[in-house]
């Protein structure tokens, strides 16, 4: 059976050219500071600066080498069983916003596209949430029908194109995929062609009032670099600025993996998510004039599985008995971040940062919904009116799912945190293998290790430099992972993602 790669790496990634942009390195003044560098972060710059505003776009680390560099790129409004869902949890009026704001984040995307001859493997594609379990019979007839309810082009199916037999399911006309990183690179070009405008290497830490001058918000980075500005758009996937909004109490991180490979059988057309567990999405992509399969799926809360790569391995089991494959060319994974209530936070922080907007907790529907906030975040700031705004308001808090999730991640996160105090550690290094990482004991102190195939260690402090839970090892890729709400370091314990701001300690 083919081996999986050894080294994680992103498809999108590795066939795109993006350019460096340079680090912030002195104080400016605009009217919006965007920060965050993906879907999300990308799109609300560009329409704000095609209202006319004067507009900055900081990303502490690369452009794109986040989450949204690491999906499987489904723009579509299918998210899942969802619309049944909101219905009976909230309204069917909410339900009917959820697919109108989502679809006008699909019809963004094809507009601009269109219009700026966007080169990005945009492709239209039919969308399929399938199952072959009796379980979820029901559960996809009852979508079909309130997704009809609703206007949306939706049919009920008992065959798909796959090569396997299904009990059902429910397809989503006139949906579609594409290359994210070739689209939302000709976005950065185009944000960029008045002047200077994206910043990379520019870690935000704070924010705070301009007491001092005409903006009302001073942004605060790392390097003391300070933006002055009358809006701030925090689109950095967890909130690195919580302003008292308890999102840390309200999100929880979820890891999910994916696979692109060159297949025996060939793939027909469409777009696949099934709908009971383990997850398995299917989609393929032009590589080089042939057809790649990306296989995704196998989900679980981040930093709470000992054993991250077991399910590369089930998800090449999975393709090798439905597809045969040739070879495995690329493997990643991603981190999605997941609310209460199902539905995203996107808004004004709190209450008491009217001037300040967030955009996160997309459920791993990232594309229409990072693409739809931006829309809706521009018109908040422009002092629209929006019928999307009470459905996404992070200030929500609706329903009784809310509360009972609330205690319940509540419980998760506590039980975590005392697991991680309480875990016994190693006591020597001498088990320790090449290319592997352990928790060690040394001197009554917990110690990450990590030791490189030429034999070098890499040591830090396990304790999150967020709210101090206790990391884990993550050996498919080779990090530092926090299981309370998804902080991740990399073996020199630099922050590959929030919401911790600071690094790990080094101890060697």
């Amino acid at each position: 059976m083919e081996n999986v790669p050894n080294f994680s790496k992103s498809l999108w990634m590795d066939t795109v050219k993006l350019p460096d942009y340079p680090g912030l390195k002195e104080d400016i003044t605009v009217d919006a500071v965007v920060i965050g560098g993906g879907i999300t972060g990308i799109s609300t710059a560009y329409m704000l600066q095609k209202e006319g505003l004067k507009v900055a776009l900081l990303e502490a680390n690369k452009v794109l080498a986040g989450t949204t560099g690491h999906t499987t790129a489904k723009v579509t409004i299918q998210h899942d069983l969802i619309y049944d869902k909101l219905k009976n949890q909230f309204s069917e009026e909410f339900a009917r916003l959820y697919g109108e704001s989502n679809s006008a984040g699909l019809q963004f995307i094809k507009d601009i596209i269109k219009e700026k001859n966007i080169d990005c493997d945009f492709v239209a594609q039919n969308s399929y949430v399938y199952t072959q379990s009796d379980d979820y019979i029901q559960k996809i007839q009852d979508e079909v029908k309130t997704a009809q309810q609703l206007g949306l082009k939706a049919t009920y199916l008992e065959k798909v194109p796959l090569p396997f037999d299904i009990k059902c399911a429910v397809c989503f006309e006139d949906q579609a995929m594409f290359h994210p990183l070739r689209y939302l690179a000709a976005l950065c070009r185009l944000i960029n062609e008045k002047g200077q405008c994206i910043y990379e290497n520019t870690r935000v830490l704070d924010i705070d009032q301009d007491a001092s001058g005409d903006k009302k918000l001073i942004v605060i980075a790392e390097n003391e670099v300070k933006v002055y500005c009358d809006y701030a758009v925090i689109a950095s996937h967890f909130p690195f600025f919580d302003g008292f909004g308890m999102y840390f109490m309200r999100m929880y991180a979820q890891k999910s993996y994916a696979m692109a490979i060159k297949t025996k059988k060939g793939f027909a057309e469409g777009m696949f998510i099934n709908a009971e567990q383990p997850t398995r999405s299917l989609r393929y992509t032009p590589f080089n004039g042939e057809k790649l399969v990306i296989i995704g799926g196998e989900h679980h809360n981040t930093g709470q599985d000992a054993n991250t790569m077991v399910h590369f391995e089930n998800l090449r089991d999975f393709a090798e008995q439905t597809y045969g494959i040739n070879e495995i060319l690329f493997r990643w994974s991603t981190q999605d971040l997941m609310t209460l209530d199902d539905l995203p936070y996107i808004g004004r922080l709190t209450t008491g940062k009217q001037n300040v907007f967030v955009a996160t907790g997309y459920k791993k529907w990232g594309m229409t919904t990072g693409t739809m906030a931006g829309l809706l975040i521009k018109d908040l700031i422009l002092k629209k009116q929006s019928p999307w705004e009470e459905l996404y308001t992070p200030s929500r808090f609706k329903s009784d799912p809310s509360l009972k999730n609330l205690a319940k991640e509540g419980v998760m996160i506590a039980k975590e945190f005392i697991k991680g105090k309480l875990k016994a550690a190693s006591q020597t290094l001498e088990d320790l293998q090449p290319d592997a990482g352990k928790v060690i004991d040394i001197d009554g102190n917990k110690v990450g290790v990590y030791k490189n195939s030429e034999g070098r260690t890499y040591m830090v402090d396990t304790t999150c430099t967020h709210l101090g839970c206790e990391v884990q090892w993550n050996s498919a890729e080779r990090s530092w992972d926090c299981p309370c709400h998804g902080s991740r370091f990399d073996v020199d314990g630099h922050v590959i993602e929030g919401p911790a701001l600071k690094p790990l300690k080094q101890l060697n």
